[in-house]
């Protein structure tokens, strides 16, 4: 698993909104399906919402990688649930500078 990924997966299961946003580019964005945000300002209070459900890692199911793009299915747990998650990150000098992510079955 590539480190950017390491690291944003610990700084979530951690709850450390600080250390999550350390892993983005100043223009970096963020689709997901109830919504985009672009910028650090907007992801970082689409984050910090999310943060409140405690979200962690159960599985890592399925993951690639290619050049400055990571691809993953996983499940992970949020708000007390395990849920199927899906996702991209697109790296520009070490950090993520584009990411999709939504769950399965929503």
């Amino acid at each position: 698993m590539h480190a950017v990924l390491e690291r944003q997966l610990a700084a979530l299961a951690a709850g450390d909104i600080d250390a999550v946003m350390e892993n983005y580019t100043p223009d970096a964005s963020l689709l997901r399906f109830d919504g985009v945000c672009v910028g650090t300002e907007q992801i970082r209070a689409t984050l910090s919402a999310y943060l409140t459900l405690k979200p962690r890692l159960v599985e890592l199911r399925q993951y690639a990688e290619c050049a400055d793009t990571l691809f993953y299915r996983a499940i992970m747990n949020v708000g007390g649930q395990e849920r199927g998650a899906l996702g991209t990150l697109v790296l520009r000098d070490g950090k993520i500078w584009r990411q999709t992510a939504g769950f399965l079955g929503d």
